[in-house]
């Protein structure tokens, strides 16, 4: 699969232990520099000399940027943030963003500008994903916050963002013959990519979006108990059924979770007490222990998943939807063990960026 990235921001694979224990309109969608004011275009020949590249991944639920530098093969992280902005908050009953999410997704979108412009980012390109793409006033939004901030939000399809995500991820891959199975459970959607990891680039054999994420399989089910749980399951297995009707019989079957859901659930299993990304990223764990996890969570109620370590007060209504979507993938790809990466869109932006995709 290639090199991996320097050693600074990412960690080896470790195996987890058995519970025991831009005013009047933007500029053209793609890479763009950013700033507090409207950025001017950098020609494609100066890519490759920027000293500093950044990715900004807006999602559903979620504000994440990342600034970094070329090292070796890969890149070393030098400054990163990650909100709980909630954009896509209500999207479902009523098909636009809301002006209290605005209002929260600009405030984080002014510190993410605030970095670039101190770390004199020579390239950077930011996405946004499927808030945006289902809101009737997505576009007025992009508009909005590319006049306040100097950010200019890309609105890629599902297909790109299930591309990035694996291009940002594949290292973690375990290794072995055959398909593998890279998902991304996001706020408003969960990308399945069905890769060959034979090429130094895995290509894509098979993909799907379904449009379940945590935050729009909770308002369209509802944040319960055990019902909910079951009905939650019910609606997403619906989502999946042609694409895992279409998946290959294969001997060994790898599976490779990207997303907040596999990375709080995988910090429970392990009992920590703060989320440690050293600690996460690179994890490969057994299946049937996340699916253990994911059931006792979803047996406690609100309160009881607000007391959790790792998942609080601000993950505890969203949780449980990404518990039911992660079993699903378990039972369409039944794989004996699970590998959990803390890297994905942003990471995948970055290698594009600079032009390495090892």
């Amino acid at each position: 699969m290639g090199d991996r990235p320097a050693r600074a921001p990412f960690g080896p694979r470790r195996e987890a232990p058995r519970p025991a224990r831009q005013p009047s309109g933007p500029p053209a969608s793609g890479a763009s520099a950013t700033g507090a004011a409207a950025p001017a275009p950098v020609a494609r020949g100066r890519w490759p000399q920027a000293r500093h590249y950044a990715a900004l991944d807006l999602g559903t639920n979620n504000c994440r940027l990342l600034i970094a530098r070329p090292q070796g093969s890969g890149f070393a992280v030098v400054d990163a943030f990650s909100r709980i902005v909630r954009l896509g908050e209500g999207l479902a009953a009523t098909g636009r963003l809301s002006d209290e999410a605005i209002e929260r997704t600009i405030a984080a979108l002014r510190v993410c500008a605030d970095k670039l412009k101190r770390r004199d980012v020579a390239l950077a390109r930011s996405v946004a994903t499927e808030a945006c793409r289902r809101a009737s006033n997505g576009q007025a939004f992009i508009e909005r916050a590319y006049r306040e901030t100097g950010i200019m939000l890309d609105i890629i399809s599902a297909e790109e963002e299930a591309r990035l995500a694996v291009l940002g991820c594949h290292a973690l891959i375990e290794p072995g013959d055959g398909a593998a199975l890279v998902f991304d459970i996001g706020g408003g959607s969960t990308e399945l990519v069905l890769v060959d990891t034979r090429p130094a680039i895995p290509t894509i054999l098979d993909w799907h979006s379904a449009p379940w994420g945590v935050v729009s399989l909770t308002e369209h089910v509802g944040a319960g108990g055990p019902e909910t749980y079951d009905a939650m399951r019910n609606v997403v297995r619906d989502s999946f059924a042609g694409f895992a009707a279409r998946l290959p019989e294969v001997g060994h079957r790898r599976l490779l979770g990207t997303s907040g859901t596999v990375t709080t659930l995988a910090s429970v299993h392990l009992g920590l007490a703060s989320y440690d990304r050293s600690a996460i990223d690179g994890l490969l764990m057994p299946a049937a222990s996340m699916r253990a996890v994911s059931r006792r969570i979803a047996a406690l109620d609100m309160a009881g998943r607000s007391k959790v370590a790792c998942i609080g007060p601000e993950r505890a209504d969203l949780v449980v939807a990404g518990c039911a979507i992660l079993e699903e993938i378990l039972d369409i790809w039944p794989a004996e063990q699970l590998g959990i990466a803390d890297r994905g869109i942003r990471e995948g932006i970055l290698r594009r960026l600079m032009g390495t995709r090892k």
